[in-house]
């Protein structure tokens, strides 16, 4: 059984990622702990509500940090929602600019739609080698709960390194909907209120650990 930690830095979707994850057989511990954070199979940064006050909660716990040095090992870390939004370089909300962890180039920032929020079930366009999605239909939906997201993504092929596989949705315009990238994996829907599509996700990812 995979061990997984929850960063818990005081984002509000802490309990629903912990439930998700034991439903499909991981074995959870919810801390901030330093120590456990590193040495967990698998770290999940989850993330609610304003770009800046979850990057003012993650440095508070010195989350970039943890983030960085699992990285740094090839250890797995899972982005979900405004988790994976602060792993980008910045976010722009409301005319204010936060800097995110910067593991990858690009902003976060608000989406050109008719309807903000984007809330509700849509289906993404996944890579055909993603292992994230794996087993899917095309016609899988995931339930989004987003204002602002990453239209543009910035980070190409370098050396002998795979390039890394982006995942697309649409409201109003593309934007990202899933990233693979080596050992950092992230959504910007939530897989927790994903029903079995989104257990189906986390369990490919567990199976990655």
């Amino acid at each position: 059984m995979s061990r997984v930690v929850v960063l818990d830095y005081g984002s509000g979707n802490l309990r629903s990622a912990e439930r998700a994850l034991r439903r499909v057989g991981a074995d959870v511990e919810v801390t901030a702990d330093h120590r456990a954070a590193l040495a967990a199979d698998g770290l999940v940064v989850p993330g609610v509500g304003a770009f800046g006050a979850c990057m003012a909660g993650l440095r508070s716990v010195r989350g970039p940090r943890i983030i960085g040095e699992r990285l740094a090992g090839g250890r797995p870390v899972l982005g979900i929602c405004v988790g994976m939004q602060a792993l980008f370089e910045r976010g722009v909300e409301h005319g204010v600019t936060d800097e995110g962890c910067g593991e990858w180039p690009g902003t976060v920032e608000r989406l050109h739609a008719d309807v903000l929020p984007h809330m509700g079930w849509n289906t993404v366009r996944a890579p055909s080698n993603s292992q994230f999605f794996a087993g899917l239909d095309e016609d899988a939906r995931f339930y989004f709960v987003h204002s602002f997201g990453v239209r543009k993504w910035e980070l190409e092929a370098d050396g002998p390194f795979a390039p890394p596989l982006v995942t697309w949705a649409h409201h109003g315009e593309d934007f990202v909907a899933a990233v693979e990238n080596g050992p950092l994996w992230a959504t910007q829907f939530h897989p927790e209120k994903s029903g079995d599509a989104g257990a189906h996700i986390l369990r490919n990812w567990l199976n990655t650990l």
